[in-house]
């Protein structure tokens, strides 16, 4: 009997298995897409999709294209015209990009359009689409078809320094392209630029941080008041602030943001840390609240037999005992904060926190967008490893109370 009882307990818990396992690739396979693209080169996004990292390259990508509006005139090998030699590296190499490629062939040659049998399309977009393959193909014909299947560190860099040249920061150091922009000087200060990722990370760190702390402090506090100070009006206060839990928050967007105007706290690290903590406090209280009154009564009156006063136990007794509760609401209410756009984008303009500086990141036409899978994981770099290194305490603050005796 006991093969049956193994081959029915592997079909009953089939499905569950089934069901895990679509959910992780669910979650994982784009995860994977986005990491993968990271690394990658912008043409490279542009015409191929991220599993052909891990695939040969093809030699033919961009051979319509170039069939279509260049071999009439360049030949299908690119060496017809000496002067303008498509296989050369060095020429191929001044066109990083299809915008430059585009600026380039809006030029007229000889008084007429450089384009006189089959003209681009008229809207850029179109146009940079047109041009994208035939980059990729006039690469393959000059010997270097692999860059586009090559990974590098390029879009973090230009999410860090907040690049959007024409091909990537650190090529364009090299060819001083960078240097032409005014903004950018090829050095360490470039980290500083207000429009990179770098300075807004620490915008984050600076609002975050403080938001996480004030909220733990106070809510333990109140907690504590809640669970073991007998005061009138405990109930009905409780029940006003679990009430409080399913207020929008962006009902209160408006007012406060015309009390801070008054108060001159608008834009400023002080406003962002009172609104992240006035609207985490409701279900911080409730949280801590619910674990510390779990808590058992017979040490908290040994110890005020002791002689010890409130401050002592809270300080003594439920502080340390409620620490997994703690580090679950931590984690919360810092990726909470971290991952806020709304509150940021309003009552900090003047200081873009992350979630705003990767919109300031898009191109106003689209284009750019390759930058944005270095900053998204540039974003959630630091949430990730709060969470794997409080996973224990997280887990633990979960799980507390929920098994009695």
């Amino acid at each position: 009997m006991k093969p049956f009882t193994r081959l029915n307990r592997f079909f009953s818990r089939f499905p569950l298995h089934l069901a895990v396992i679509l959910m992780c690739v669910l979650w994982l396979i784009p995860t994977l897409g986005l990491f993968v693209t990271s690394f990658r080169t912008r043409e490279a996004v542009r015409t191929t999709g991220w599993w052909h990292a891990f695939l040969p390259q093809a030699q033919t990508v961009g051979q319509p294209e170039y069939t279509k509006y260049c071999a009439a005139c360049h030949g299908a090998d690119g060496k017809k015209i000496t002067a303008a030699d498509l296989s050369s590296p060095t020429l191929v190499n001044q066109y990083p990009s299809a915008a430059s490629l585009l600026l380039m062939l809006r030029k007229p040659v000889n008084n007429a359009p450089h384009l006189l049998n089959t003209p681009l399309p008229s809207a850029p977009t179109d146009a940079l689409n047109a041009l994208t393959p035939i980059i990729t193909y006039m690469q393959t014909l000059s010997g270097q078809g692999g860059n586009t299947g090559k990974l590098s560190l390029s879009n973090y860099v230009d999410a860090i320094v907040g690049y959007k040249g024409l091909q990537d920061y650190l090529s364009d150091c090299q060819t001083g392209a960078a240097a032409k922009t005014g903004v950018f000087n090829c050095t360490a200060g470039d980290l500083a630029n207000p429009a990179g990722m770098g300075i807004a990370m620490l915008n984050t760190l600076a609002v975050t941080i403080p938001t996480t702390l004030l909220v733990i402090v106070f809510a333990a506090l109140a907690a504590y008041a809640f669970a073991w100070l007998d005061f009138k009006g405990r109930q009905w206060l409780f029940a006003l602030l679990i009430g409080l839990q399913i207020v929008p928050l962006q009902m209160s967007l408006v007012p406060i943001a015309q009390l801070y105007t008054r108060l001159h706290i608008q834009s400023t690290f002080l406003g962002i840390w009172l609104f992240h903590a006035g609207f985490g406090l409701p279900y911080a209280i409730y949280l801590l609240r619910n674990f510390i009154g779990s808590l058992p009564r017979e040490i908290f009156e040994s110890a005020y037999l002791d002689g010890a006063n409130h401050w002592a136990a809270f300080r003594r007794l439920a502080l340390p005992l409620s620490m997994p509760a703690i580090a679950s609401l931590g984690i919360f209410q810092f990726i909470w904060v971290w991952n806020d756009f709304l509150v940021a984008k309003i009552f900090l303009s003047t200081h873009p926190v992350l979630t705003v500086q990767i919109t300031n990141l898009i191109d106003p036409r689209g284009q750019n967008w390759h930058i944005l899978t270095g900053a998204a994981f540039l974003s959630f770099l630091i949430p990730m490893i709060i969470f794997f290194v409080f996973q224990r305490s997280f887990v633990h603050g979960l799980l507390a109370g929920s098994v009695k005796g």
